[in-house]
């Protein structure tokens, strides 16, 4: 700063530039201002970046790495022709001062005091970094050829190692060589791509505009063409179309074809259901217990007040003016049991007759 302040600045007249030199001289001042006020003692102040993360011993906090401090910076010592240097420096968070020391020998750096480091080294071969030789090495390959030639050969093994992977970036380093043209076909594509958008939205604009509803539709599957191909729904048909289509049909029709049949079937089926109710009280009758006293005493009907009730078989004989009182006997229980069922059910021989 105040070498700069001393370029095109005022000069007054008893500036003397044999006696004092400069203005910074002139005025009794250094070119680093306050960063310069502890250089009697070989101190300089400089911005100190953090170059890993520490903890502070005095409040415990994590320093992370990039942090920059005002750090006091001196000479400590010498590595063959590299100068060791010291940085002092106050945490920012208490009153704990730490101090970081320069390795040249393995180019790091070391905390002395007031902090620690954490740990988070790796091996470089490891990492598949480039592996920096050690200064032993280097002077071994200068001065030992045995050793130079033991080195070439593993630099050959690893050459050989790394060809195919040189060669695939090689492949794709020309791939990209031309980028004209691979920014025409991206952009292409890209336009074939909006096409195909567009197109989806308009008919999907057109399917919601025609069913009136607002829902966003997904995109077509081919797993779900699939299962839908597999579906099948009736068409839908309309009320007027099934109404002309009925009337057609009966119109079509002959009045004459399925009439008689209809009536056959119908007197048929009547015929059949009155056999097979007299047959099953006709069974009933010759297994009951109690028909055998019966058969013995007989029974009467006819012009009584009360109805006769056999109970035993749900039997209620109904009263006629037709047939006259008489008396069975046990051998004409048979037409009496028909003759019972036949008033029951009504004149059967009448029923038939109009069939």
């Amino acid at each position: 700063m105040g070498e700069r302040k001393g370029q095109n600045k005022y000069y007054p007249p008893d500036f003397d530039p044999k006696k004092h030199g400069n203005l910074n001289r002139y005025h009794g001042t250094h070119a680093l201002r306050e960063r310069a006020r502890k250089l009697d003692k070989g101190i300089v102040i400089i911005r100190f970046e953090m170059p890993y993360n520490i903890w502070c011993n005095g409040c415990n906090a994590h320093i992370a790495m990039s942090v920059r401090y005002n750090a006091e910076k001196k000479k400590v010592g010498m590595y063959y022709s590299t100068p060791i240097y010291e940085f002092r420096m106050k945490c920012h968070l208490c009153d704990q001062y730490f101090e970081i020391r320069t390795d040249p020998a393995n180019s790091d750096y070391v905390i002395m005091a007031g902090a620690k480091r954490k740990e988070q080294r790796w091996d470089m071969e490891e990492n598949e970094q480039i592996v920096t030789e050690d200064k032993n090495d280097i002077k071994r390959l200068n001065l030992d050829p045995m050793f130079s030639l033991e080195h070439e050969t593993i630099d050959k093994g690893k050459a050989a190692v790394l060809v195919p992977t040189l060669k695939e970036l090689e492949e794709a380093k020309n791939d990209w060589k031309d980028d004209y043209a691979l920014n025409s076909m991206l952009r292409k594509e890209l336009r074939d791509e909006k096409k195909l958008i567009q197109e989806i939205k308009n008919n999907d604009k057109k399917f919601l505009d025609k069913w009136n509803i607002n829902i966003d539709l997904v995109r077509e599957n081919q797993e779900d063409v699939k299962i839908a191909s597999l579906f099948k729904f009736n068409t839908i048909e309309k009320p007027e179309q099934n109404k002309s289509e009925k009337r057609k049909s009966i119109e079509s029709e002959s009045i004459f074809d399925n009439f008689p049949k209809k009536i056959a079937d119908v007197s048929s089926e009547q015929g059949n259901m009155k056999n097979n109710s007299i047959q099953s009280l006709r069974h009933q009758l010759q297994k009951s217990s109690k028909n055998e006293k019966i058969l013995n005493d007989g029974f009467k009907f006819g012009t009584s007040t009360k109805y006769d009730k056999l109970t035993n078989f749900g039997i209620v004989v109904k009263k006629s003016d037709k047939i006259s009182p008489v008396s069975l006997e046990p051998s004409k229980i048979n037409n009496s049991a028909s003759f019972l069922v036949s008033n029951d059910y009504g004149n059967s021989s009448d029923d038939e007759i109009k069939d």
